[in-house]
């Protein structure tokens, strides 16, 4: 009996629904297979994305942290693939697949928030706060980038930063930590700037992180450089996981207060910076800033359950490979050399890293865009 099980085991692995079958057939995506449901476990969400960051950026991670050592990414109970190609390139930018993550659809290359044809799509981010969840961004670069824009914005060019800046001010959104502060502090056409209408709206702007260190709740502002941070290997310091961990114990007290759940978005900016840059050392530096900053989250996760947290990217860049330095594998050791294939953005699939609440349901190879519709759906926002 247990021969016939394995002659047909590959059969059954092959078996798909009969409208899949067709689709392929006929060269269309098959239908979309929803298989999970509100997840009530799930109360908060931390959503980490490494921009640039590729398969092969959390290797050369282990590898320069020595096999022997965890990173955080190999505390990941459970991941997945997603493919990262826009509305109209099979090679993303930051702009369409930073929508595609926060909104669960896909657009142009450029485009920030919105469908090919213009018209808004509201983000993951815009639902939780219209739902009374606390929310917020931490970044390495400017507030306004891409990829936190995506959270929030709505422009048919990514690259209209002051229009960012003001929808930032209008969003909701309660804690933001990061750079951009030129667009934020010029002036508008009602004479006043984007600072001003923060805080007439109640928030704390702050210049520098220990300014927030006597902050606990409520909503904040930190915009601790012009435009981006420094790299990590140029004197960021402890930045990135140090705001991670105050973003969290601000939104987590807001939403104990609120009696609500959070979600908050960190980015991981400059290993895409360092990787169109080709700079080996550089991107070592920024993935282990990253990895600092996801290990905090998944202490957090550890003692807060009913946070779920996900770890991902929005495209790589560089075409990082990391091959053996010698031919010869008689040897003991032949040294692994970094070889990069490309100064810009690629198509390969990503890895996804759940951690927490929820961290079961979702699996497999799956569109960027799915991603963002299961992780609504477990928040209860779809």
């Amino acid at each position: 009996m247990r021969r016939w099980i394995w002659l047909l085991l590959p059969v059954l692995v092959c078996v798909q629904p009969v409208e899949a079958r067709r689709a392929h057939r006929k060269g269309k995506r098959p239908p979309k297979q929803e298989r999970i449901t509100t997840c009530d476990s799930v109360r908060n969400m931390i959503y980490m994305i490494g921009d640039g960051m590729g398969l092969a950026h959390v290797s050369l991670l282990q590898i320069s942290e020595g096999y022997e050592n965890r990173v955080a990414f190999d505390r990941a109970e459970n991941i997945a693939l997603i493919r990262s190609y826009s509305a109209n390139n099979r090679v993303t930018d930051s702009g369409a697949a930073g929508t595609a993550l926060a909104t669960g659809y896909k657009t142009n290359n450029d485009m920030l928030g919105v469908l090919p044809d213009s018209t808004a799509v509201e983000s993951m981010m815009s639902k939780a706060v219209r739902r009374g969840m606390t929310t917020g961004i931490v970044t390495t670069c400017y507030i306004n980038h891409a990829t936190p824009g995506a959270f929030y914005g709505h422009q048919i060019y990514r690259r209209t930063l002051e229009p960012i800046a003001d929808q930032f001010v209008e969003s909701g959104i309660d804690v933001a930590f990061g750079g951009g502060r030129r667009y934020f502090a010029s002036v508008r056409e009602d004479g006043r700037t984007p600072v001003e209408r923060l805080r007439k709206r109640g928030y704390r702007v702050i210049d520098s992180l220990s300014q927030a260190d006597t902050i606990r709740s409520g909503r904040v502002v930190g915009l601790f450089a012009s435009k981006h941070l420094p790299y990590a290997h140029k004197g960021r310091g402890n930045y990135l996981p140090e705001a991670v961990e105050k973003a969290l114990e601000i939104l987590s007290n807001n939403a104990e207060a609120l009696n609500s759940g959070f979600m908050l978005m960190v980015e991981g900016s400059m290993i895409d910076y360092v990787s169109h840059d080709n700079d080996t050392e550089a991107i070592v530096a920024e993935m282990r800033d990253f990895n600092r900053a996801v290990r905090v989250a998944m202490d957090f996760v550890d003692a807060h359950p009913g946070t779920l947290l996900v770890v991902t990217s929005d495209h790589e860049t560089g075409g990082l490979t990391l091959p053996s330095g010698d031919a010869d594998f008689s040897k003991a050791e032949s040294g692994v050399l970094t070889v990069y294939g490309s100064t810009s953005h690629t198509a390969v699939m990503l890895p996804v890293y759940l951690y927490g609440a929820g961290a079961e349901q979702i699996n497999g190879v799956m569109e960027n865009t799915d991603l963002a519709d299961r992780l609504m759906t477990l928040l209860g926002l779809k």
